[in-house]
């Protein structure tokens, strides 16, 4: 694909995972999407905060290996962030976090931005994320928006609430979790915090379910797509897998979109189902490339009314 790429921005972190043995890997949602777009094909940059060490140095070769190019002036920080990861029997990740993030300057104004995670919340960054994505929206780019949120690193559910209604009402896709969604928004129905997504503007809302699956709403449709039944090693980088393909397959033939019909809603989930099913099938955020999710000689769907 041609053209001026998808810009993510966040944060990229190293992963100490505690597992049979301690071993470092490059992480952070941000990255991940990044990542996962690049193996799809998709041209893209990532505006992130590394620090000029061992380990900022090995998050950069990783996403270069896969395509992605990062902005200027990346190896600002004092140090690269890192998280100490612990699997729970179930493959549930749990985080400890040392983060420093800001966001490098952007001269050109993305035409399609995706932020999330802990660049969406912990400033000074996330001042400058939410401008980027003010910006991206005045000038008719794209915005998605998956919170992923970190309780560990957040103030209150109430305070961080607006933070995050006030970047979804910027956004046009906007992807959260189950756990997101009940840390947001504790007791409120799944359906009701879609609701609640789509009042204030978001054209496209999904919300995955774990292994049962996700929920996508627009104005027009909703529908539930059911997970796949796949042997789980970790699920580490599932939901950036899900966000990456759901991006990617809306972006695909242009980067804008008009109504969305029923039977397409439901392809875009079980297609972002799949990629999801396939990392979690991996040890780590090994996020598929297009020829584990599109058979050769076929392309995705474009996005249009039908």
């Amino acid at each position: 694909m041609t053209g001026r790429p998808i810009t993510v921005a966040g944060e990229a972190l190293v992963d100490v995972v505690q597992d049979q043995q301690a071993r470092e890997v490059p992480g952070g949602s941000p990255a991940n999407v990044a990542l996962g777009l690049a193996r799809l094909g998709a041209p893209v940059e990532f505006a992130t905060w590394l620090g000029d060490d061992a380990r900022g140095h090995r998050i950069a070769d990783h996403l270069r290996a896969s395509g992605v190019r990062l902005v200027d002036d990346v190896f600002r920080a004092t140090r690269t962030s890192s998280a100490v990861v612990r699997l729970a029997p179930d493959g549930q990740p749990r985080y400890e976090f040392d983060i420093e993030w800001d966001l490098p300057a952007l001269p050109q104004t993305p035409r399609w931005l995706h932020v999330g995670s802990i660049g969406a919340f912990l400033e000074p960054g996330a001042r400058q994320v939410a401008e980027l994505a003010r910006r991206t929206a005045a000038a008719g780019g794209t915005v998605s928006f998956d919170p992923n949120i970190r309780p560990a690193l957040l103030g209150s559910a109430a305070d961080e609430r607006v933070v995050f209604e006030r970047l979804a009402a910027i956004a046009d896709v906007v992807k959260l979790s189950d756990e997101d969604a009940a840390w947001l928004y504790p007791g409120l129905p799944e359906d009701t915090v879609l609701d609640r997504l789509l009042a204030i503007g978001v054209q496209i809302a999904a919300l995955t379910t774990g292994a049962a699956g996700s929920l996508l709403a627009t104005s027009t449709h909703r529908v539930s797509v059911p997970g796949e039944r796949v042997d789980v090693i970790d699920t580490v980088g599932a939901g950036d897998s899900y966000m990456a393909t759901l991006i990617w397959q809306l972006q695909h033939h242009g980067g804008t979109f008009g109504p969305i019909s029923r039977s397409m809603l439901t392809e875009l989930g079980r297609v972002s189902t799949r990629a999801a099913a396939i990392t979690v099938t991996r040890p780590g955020a090994d996020l598929p490339s297009v020829d584990d999710l599109v058979p050769a000689g076929t392309e995705p769907e474009t996005v249009t009314s039908r």
